[in-house]
């Protein structure tokens, strides 16, 4: 009895811990300069090629040379919108006291 309540629980927990926990990538190709975003990369196979569908256009697309960088889901959605993504606000000084003359 004490075995399958463990088993039950750690299901539970891995089911849990795997519940929207999407990883988002940007994908550059250095020879044409493009930029893709995507939340999948397979291996391309012994070419040293990966394959991934662009979250913009959907399309299939398979780079020889690339670069790929995890990126979060607010970058993700900026990207496939074509937007930058929001930038922290500039954080301001505290006014220095004038000294008197």
């Amino acid at each position: 009895m004490k075995k399958k309540h463990i088993a039950m629980w750690t299901m539970v927990g891995l089911i849990m811990s795997m519940a929207g926990c999407t990883t988002y990538y940007k994908v550059s190709d250095p020879a044409s300069g493009h930029t893709y975003y995507t939340s999948k990369v397979k291996d391309g196979g012994r070419t040293g090629a990966i394959k991934f569908e662009d979250a913009k256009s959907k399309s299939t697309v398979t780079l020889q040379s690339s670069e790929v960088k995890e990126i979060s889901e607010e970058e993700f959605e900026a990207g496939v919108k074509g937007q930058a993504p929001a930038a922290a606000a500039p954080v301001e000084a505290p006014a220095q006291p004038t000294s008197p003359k």
